[in-house]
C-alpha cells in the first residue's frame, strides 16, 4: 500500500502547482472610434504576464490602436471562471482581438 501512496501524493502535488502555471488571463474594457462615434465593450485575453488592470491595458491599448480603436479602459482583469459571464455583454467583440 505504500508504494502506492507516494507516487499518488506526488502526483496530486504537481497537479496543483501546474494548474495555475495554465491559468489564462482575460481583460474586459471598453473602446471607442471617432468620425462617426462607436463604442464597444469586449473581452479579450491577456498574457498571464500581463494580468493586472494596469499591465493589461497597454496589451489591450496596442492590439485595439492596431484596429482603429482608442482603449477607453480596462474594467478589470479575471481568469476563465469569468468568461461565460461576460460572453453576450461582449457579443461580436467577444475574444475578437
Amino acid at each position: 500500500m505504500k508504494r502506492f501512496f507516494k507516487p499518488l501524493l506526488a502526483a496530486a502535488a504537481l497537479a496543483v502547482l501546474a494548474g495555475p502555471l495554465h491559468a489564462a488571463c482575460y481583460a474586459d474594457y471598453r473602446a471607442r472610434m471617432d468620425n462617426p462615434l462607436r463604442l464597444h465593450y469586449g473581452v479579450i485575453e491577456v498574457p498571464q504576464s500581463a494580468c493586472s488592470v494596469g499591465a493589461a491595458s497597454s496589451v489591450v491599448s496596442s492590439r485595439l490602436a492596431a484596429q482603429g480603436w482608442t482603449l477607453v479602459n480596462v474594467s478589470s482583469v479575471f481568469d476563465d471562471s469569468g468568461l461565460a459571464s461576460r460572453r453576450a455583454d461582449a457579443g461580436e467583440y467577444y475574444l475578437r482581438f
